[in-house]
């Protein structure tokens, strides 16, 4: 019995040890991905910023546009386009949401959380050819509105420019903020606001004492993935302004691929500074999950 005892406490670690070796095998090929997609070119991304395209010095010239105001509309008009989608997306979106919960209605919360799936991912190219089509200055919609008195166009409002592309941003931010925050929507609970009935608080208390607290850091975060994803959209922009409007994804493209313009240490240098913003939105909306979480799972 001490025998067996004895190979069966000894042969334990070695099928522990076993099994983490398959795991971490079955993982490798996810580990090949990261580094060949990921880490691979941010390190190239990074190392071009820093050295010259043409000498491959060392340099920080490439890093000039941050002291030319003139260099930096790029950051500025992406910044307002990101900023106004993501309020006019995270607010609307938070409503739809309340609503799509507080239905009784199965059907229509499995209709409205589908519709919210599939525009969610309705973008780029297709998307701006839709609302070309739409809103466009020969659109059905703006053609309909001509015939009864309304133009929309002479009236001041323009397709192809910030205003334009913050109405074209918003129909998928809508959608991607009824998504994500649909969980948190879901898991406030029905006795905390019976308890506050009982104690005599109003609906308004409720929601100032209560519900807002709780869900003002999923929002926040929300709000977080919104503007990040606002902030990295190329082929949209691209394809309804042709590059007029000068956003950091275009103004990249335009330094990559430009003949005149070809300059890819810059692209490298606006890349990196589009990089750290998104790091800092990815990163509190990972700090602002946590804490939410805390709350939402007890």
């Amino acid at each position: 019995m001490r025998s067996l005892t004895a190979r069966t406490d000894a042969g334990t670690p070695a099928a522990a040890r076993s099994r983490g070796g398959r795991a971490a095998l079955a993982l490798l090929p996810l580990a090949v991905l990261i580094t060949a997609f990921l880490l691979v070119p941010t390190v190239a991304l990074v190392w071009g910023s820093f050295h010259d395209s043409k000498t491959g010095a060392f340099s920080l010239a490439n890093y000039s546009y941050l002291g030319h105001p003139l260099d930096l509309i790029p950051f500025r008009n992406s910044l307002e386009l990101s900023l106004a989608s993501t309020l006019v997306g995270g607010l609307v979106g938070l409503l739809i949401g309340q609503a799509i919960v507080s239905s009784r209605q199965p059907l229509i919360q499995e209709i409205a959380t589908t519709f919210s799936s599939v525009a969610a991912n309705f973008a780029g190219v297709p998307l701006a050819y839709a609302f070309i089509a739409t809103l466009g200055n020969s659109g059905l919609l703006t053609l309909f509105l001509r015939s009864n008195g309304i133009d929309l166009y002479d009236g001041g409002f323009k397709l192809y420019s910030v205003l334009g592309l913050t109405i074209v941003y918003a129909y998928w931010e809508i959608p991607l903020m009824v998504l994500v925050m649909l969980p948190p929507l879901q898991a406030m609970k029905r006795s905390w606001r019976e308890a506050a009935e009982i104690l005599g608080a109003s609906r308004w208390q409720y929601l100032r004492s209560v519900a807002i607290p709780i869900l003002m850091t999923p929002f926040i975060s929300s709000l977080l993935l919104l503007y990040a994803n606002a902030f990295g959209a190329y082929a949209t922009a691209y394809a309804l302004t042709t590059g007029f409007v000068s956003l950091v994804p275009i103004e990249i493209s335009n330094l990559i691929n430009g003949d005149v313009s070809y300059d890819p240490g810059q692209a490298d240098a606006l890349a990196v500074g589009l990089a750290v913003i998104m790091a800092v939105c990815i990163g509190g909306r990972a700090i602002l999950e946590r804490r939410s979480t805390r709350w939402l799972d007890r």
